[in-house]
């Protein structure tokens, strides 16, 4: 992919020289589940390490954030991760404005271990996360690590289609889908319901994967390494990795082919509304 070095942008809070807080009652068991079951693009579970719900208050990132003192082994990843966001963002903002609304940036926050957020604490085990009530997305980079060698997943336009599947979560906030969640829930189970919201978002991934195409960011191979990162992660695989029975019912964030399926809707069509992952008996 090809991208520009020292991109300036306000909305990534590097917050990973803080001291990580520690997460009330996650023993290992709790871990261990969380990591088989979750540790997948945008989910939020905090509240399943002891960080409670919604309500908690917003943290102040900005005002106590600090890299890592000393030489930054990730200094060229966080320039990367920089002028995705920004990419991201900025094309956002103008699909947004050519239908008529008003797109709010979110903040990007790289921790390290474990984060205080607007949903409570919650731990890398998790992976990366968007919260609803801050308008957050957070990362802890070492996730790019077990992308590569976990999930046979490498590739910088794998890691920018992480980063464009959690604002692709704060773009369902804006359209108010993560606020309706509960209404449209009604009509399925909890987790086809939980798996149509991360399946649209990886259209809505596609979507920025598609404006990204059209302004010659990407390279050969860049769209490949998005598919085989959207192939790896699916629930399908990940329970079968893991030595579990392949259990649709089960599923939170969709089988392989569904999102490859649905990123690629995104990214042929580059429009929002060709991302309604609720219309029909199957997503």
């Amino acid at each position: 992919m090809k991208w520009t070095r020292g991109t300036q942008n306000g909305d990534v809070v590097d917050a990973r020289g803080r001291t990580a807080p520690k997460v009330a009652g996650a023993g290992i068991g709790v871990v261990l589940v969380v990591f088989v079951v979750s540790r997948l693009f945008g989910v939020d579970i905090s509240g399943l390490l002891g960080g409670g719900g919604g309500a908690a208050p917003t943290p102040k990132q900005d005002q106590q954030a600090a890299p890592p003192k000393g030489t930054d082994p990730d200094a060229e990843l966080v320039e990367f991760v920089k002028f995705v966001i920004t990419d991201v963002q900025d094309t956002f903002t103008e699909v947004f404005k050519g239908e008529g609304k008003t797109y709010r940036r979110a903040k990007l926050v790289l921790f390290s271990e474990a984060v205080e957020t607007g949903c409570g604490t919650s731990s890398a085990a998790i992976g990366p996360f968007y919260c609803p009530p801050d308008q957050n997305a957070y990362i802890d980079l070492t996730f790019y690590r077990d992308l590569k060698a976990r999930f046979g997943a490498p590739g910088d336009f794998a890691q920018a289609y992480v980063l464009a599947h959690e604002i692709g979560h704060h773009v369902q906030n804006l359209l108010g889908l993560e606020q309706d969640r509960e209404k449209l829930a009604v009509s399925h189970s909890r987790n086809e319901h939980s798996v149509r919201v991360e399946l649209q978002a990886d259209c809505y991934a596609g979507v920025w994967g598609h404006f990204a195409a059209g302004k010659k960011l990407l390279e050969v191979g860049d769209l490949e390494e998005a598919i085989t990162a959207a192939t790896a992660i699916g629930d399908d695989r990940l329970q079968g990795q893991s030595g579990r029975q392949v259990n649709p019912e089960t599923f939170t964030h969709g089988s392989s082919a569904q999102r490859v399926k649905w990123f690629r809707i995104g990214y042929d069509s580059g429009k929002l509304a060709a991302c309604d992952t609720f219309r029909g008996s199957e997503p």
